[in-house]
């Protein structure tokens, strides 16, 4: 795991969220960095190399919508400078989600 994986999954896997997220999870044949398949909610981590993914990036993220999940996207950077933000970002994601 990247650092700021590292980072994420210590948040997410010591939190109360009141969900449970599983770490480089397979998904059809992609595996999500984070997902929390109850709220089907799916966190992905980019560094610096997704800049030049970004079509199979959109790709991707189309097939897991069409299989029922939200993915919400972070970078690197992000979570190594604003955890905290990134946190609130996800926690709120789970409550729309959760209201599905």
């Amino acid at each position: 795991m990247t650092d700021a994986e590292q980072r994420l999954w210590s948040k997410l896997s010591h939190q109360q969220t009141g969900h449970r997220f599983r770490r480089q999870h397979p998904i059809h044949h992609y595996i999500a960095d984070f997902a929390c398949v109850q709220a089907g909610l799916i966190i992905e981590l980019d560094g610096g190399q997704h800049s030049m993914q970004v079509g199979y990036d959109a790709q991707r993220s189309e097939l897991l919508k069409q299989l029922g999940y939200r993915v919400v996207r972070f970078t690197n950077l992000e979570v190594l400078q604003n955890l905290e933000g990134v946190y609130n970002t996800i926690l709120a994601a789970l409550e729309v989600t959760t209201e599905r």
